[in-house]
């Protein structure tokens, strides 16, 4: 399996819209400062078939310090961002399983969806 980043992303839009690397480029990054800035605030941002992020605070917890295991650690509460993934999103990637399990094997064609509406 590989890893896609922004950068795969920009290309592939660029190469399948006609828009310019840059133009996608700003659309993206413009989208993620949107999501980061919404998540900042504390709202929840859903993207329908795709999935929800929602900012959740994790309790507080008494750690160790591996280096003097006999001192504990309050580590204090703190807000983390969780991701839920939507129906569409679970349905296609349960079928990347096979291809987990047996990294060396030819993975199977990936159909595209239908677009749907947002």
């Amino acid at each position: 399996m590989k890893t896609a980043t922004k950068r795969d992303l920009v290309v592939k839009i660029s190469n399948e819209t006609g828009m310019t690397q840059q133009q996608v480029f700003d659309v993206i990054q413009k989208t993620l400062d949107t999501i980061t800035q919404t998540l900042a605030a504390g709202d929840e941002v859903v993207l329908r078939n795709f999935g929800s992020f929602q900012v959740k605070e994790t309790k507080q917890k008494i750690g160790r310090n591996p280096n003097k295991p006999g001192t504990d650690v309050v580590i204090p509460p703190r807000a983390i961002v969780k991701f839920k993934p939507g129906k569409e999103m679970k349905e296609r990637v349960a079928n990347v399983l096979p291809q987990i399990q047996n990294p060396g094997d030819s993975a199977p064609p990936i159909t595209e969806a239908a677009p749907s509406q947002v």
